[in-house]
Formats: C-alpha cells, structure tokens, sequence
C-alpha cells in the first residue's frame, strides 16, 4: 500500500532515490527543450553582450593608445619648439649683449673725442686769454715805464719808437732779473 508520500509502505517496489523511468523521461525533454532555448535565445545574447563589451575594451584601449601617442608626440613637439625658443632666446641675449658692448664702446669712443675736443678748444681759450694778458700786460706795463722814464728823464717820451725802445729794454732787464 502507498502512504500519503507515494512510497510503498511494505518496502516493495522502487526506491525512493531513484526515479521512475517516466520522470527520467520528462526530465530528459524538459531539460532538451530548456537547453535548446537557452541555446538559441539566451546565450547568443550573451555571447553579443561579451563580444560588444570586448570590443568596446578593445577600441577603448586603441583610442587609449592612440591618444597615448598622439600625446607623445605632441610633447615631444613642445620639447622640440621649447628648446628652440630658449636657443633664440639665448641667441638674442647674446646679440643683445654684443650690441650693447658695441654701443658701450661707440659711446665711450664719443665722450672721449668730445672730451679731447673741449679740452682742446679751453687749451686754445685759455691761450688766447693768456695772449690778451700778456700783451695788456705789456701796455701796460709800457706805460708805466714810459711815465716812469719821462721822470726819470724829465722830458717828455711823445715819441712812439722811442717809447718801444724804452719798454723793450725795461722788460729786457725784467726777464734778466728773473
């Protein structure tokens, strides 16, 4: 007799671990018709997901690459105009420096030739003054010895040669005293 769980109460007849054959057999196509549907529905659809995300990996990685290289060259790009730039820089620094010395030296040229120039021109100055001096000095000093000679004398020195003659000696006996 079965009880109530569908085994047999004496102990005769299956087993109950192991299944009748009409259950293997619906479990057979049950689990065919499930494979085969998650066979041809599902998998192809996981199989689309893997290879689309695989790809997207994939071409994420080129891009990356190619940004990579792209970069790398841009930077050696800048490097290469960066180094450039600080050779002209250097370049001109230097050319700067040059003109400048050049300019220093052309400035430095000119003062001097002015200098010389004004020393030259209060040189001949301060002969023509010393001229003027020498020979207001000289009137002077002529008259002054003409009134004294005319003293001296007691007569009248009127006589221009004369008078030459007189101052001419006078300072004559001026320089010997010296």
């Amino acid at each position: 007799m079965i009880s109530r769980f569908g085994f047999l109460a004496s102990g005769e007849g299956a087993s109950p671990v192991i299944p009748k054959p009409a259950e293997i057999i619906v479990g057979f196509i049950a689990f065919g018709i499930l494979f085969f549907l998650l066979r041809t529905r599902a998998v192809p659809k996981f199989e689309k997901a893997y290879k689309d995300r695989t790809e997207a990996i994939q071409g994420g990685l080129e891009r990356a690459e190619i940004a990579q290289r792209e970069a790398s060259q841009a930077l050696t790009m800048y490097q290469a105009q960066l180094a450039d730039a600080r050779g002209e820089a250097a370049k001109l620094r230097d050319e700067a420096r040059v003109e400048g010395a050049a300019i220093l030296e052309q400035m430095r040229t000119s003062a001097q030739e002015e200098a010389s120039r004004i020393t030259t021109a209060a040189r001949a100055s301060i002969d023509a003054e010393r001229q003027q001096a020498y020979n207001a000095l000289i009137s002077q000093v002529g008259a002054i010895a003409t009134d004294l000679a005319s003293k001296i004398v007691g007569e009248a020195l009127d006589d221009q040669a004369r008078q030459s003659r007189v101052v001419e000696r006078f300072l004559e006996d001026m320089e010997k005293a010296k």
